[in-house]
């Protein structure tokens, strides 16, 4: 395999450069002898490239790798050996960009590897936080439970995105209909009943003359309003893409009324599910903490526990750390007190994510039925005000022809 280096020589001297090897340890061992130190290794995967192409075109879904798991613990239980049983499952995976990773990862693990450190090669398709899990349980003898709370963990986390995005469905869904419809009838059937209404001559209520006028404005500076919001939409796209754009982009996610508090509690939870999987695995916090602040979706969120990271790491532990920052509500503040204090800590934020997880899908339940009738009303408003209009100038016309 082709690999991509930054090291670093006796002297300072950054080099950078690609050496091809069976195993990252080899990259290793190699420039060590050269006298440089490894900084940052990666497979190399070229810009235009046909592997890069099929990861595109068929991506692996976190439900293959949920089953993936599932069916490895069954075989590795039932007595099969870690090799066999990634070929007994090669042979049923339909998808082929899993299908190819999985024939890189057998070669490795051939080689002399453990399998989270195959896995781990493979960030784009193996959660780095399941890659560390896994590792623990390999050293731990319980690889086959680990990879079943592994498991666990990645359909929680894929329960709690399907629930906001089915919260945001029909309102997007409605919004474009909106558009589509608002359009229709400005620049279509508008603008039929006012040459209608020129014709005639008559006097026109004030409603009627307010929407041939905007309709008018719409059709005539079409170019320049499309324009417009091109760019301004395009600037928002290359903004939100910065650091600074990101960050704000989930400051503001997280302070959207009812959404964002459906969104702070998955953050929540999730980060407590992580921290509890990774602590009951036997991993130190000083570990588990900087593998949470990777994982973490939103960035207020990750700079928040950094935050606690910190503090922790000057003795201060996790509990009164989070009480310094309202992010970390106070339920989760008293469990992870309580954790420390008794030595549970797995457990209690277990609880947490537990009880964070059912205050998140009621919430969801209730936004979604409370987005429904709304957006029927704004859509039923903006239709009516129009079809007001039109009517209202035929009964002022038929009162001034009688």
């Amino acid at each position: 395999m082709l690999y991509q280096y930054i090291a670093c020589s006796e002297s300072g001297e950054i080099v950078k450069g690609k050496l091809t090897a069976s195993s990252e340890d080899s990259i290793a061992e190699m420039l060590g002898v050269a006298g440089y130190r490894l900084i940052n290794l990666r497979p190399f995967i070229p810009f235009l490239s046909l592997e890069k192409l099929s990861a595109q075109l068929f991506p692996v879904k976190p439900n293959d790798i949920i089953m993936l798991f599932r069916q490895l613990a069954l075989l590795l239980e039932s007595g099969v050996n870690i090799v066999t049983s990634l070929e007994l499952m090669q042979e049923q995976i339909t998808n082929r960009t899993l299908r190819k990773v999985i024939t890189e990862v057998i070669e490795d693990i051939r080689a002399g590897n453990q399998l989270s450190v195959a896995m781990s090669r493979h960030p784009d398709v193996f959660p780095i936080l399941a890659c560390r899990s896994l590792s623990i349980g390999e050293q731990t003898g319980g690889l086959e439970t680990m990879l079943r709370q592994v498991a666990d963990y990645m359909e929680k986390e894929i329960a709690s995105k399907k629930g906001i995005k089915g919260a945001l469905m029909y309102p997007a869904i409605a919004l474009v209909v909106t558009v589509i419809v608002v359009g229709v009838l400005m620049f279509f059937v508008i603008p039929a009943f006012a040459g209608f209404y020129a014709d005639l001559g008559a006097e026109l209520p004030s409603i009627t003359q307010m929407m041939l006028d905007l309709s008018a404005i719409l059709r005539d500076n079409f170019m320049i309003i499309f324009l417009v919001i091109l760019i301004a939409v395009a600037l928002a796209f290359i903004y939100f893409r910065t650091e600074d754009g990101k960050y704000n982009l989930d400051r503001i996610m997280l302070r959207i009324p009812q959404l964002g508090r459906v969104r702070h509690l998955n953050e929540l939870s999730r980060s407590a599910r992580s921290i509890s999987l990774l602590y009951a695995a036997g991993l130190p916090l000083t570990e588990i903490m900087p593998l949470v602040i990777q994982g973490c979706n939103n960035r207020v969120m990750a700079q928040a526990l950094y935050g606690v990271q910190t503090e922790m790491l000057k003795g201060e532990g996790l509990a009164k750390p989070m009480s310094k920052n309202r992010l970390f509500l106070p339920m989760m503040v008293q469990m992870v007190k309580v954790g420390e204090e008794t030595g549970n800590l797995d457990s209690s934020l277990q609880a947490v994510a537990n009880n964070y997880e059912a205050e998140a899908q009621d919430k969801t339940k209730s936004l979604i039925a409370m987005i429904q009738p709304m957006m029927t009303v704004v859509i039923a408003g903006v239709v009516g005000v129009i079809a007001l209009s039109m009517v209202s100038a035929m009964y002022s016309m038929y009162g001034q022809a009688f």
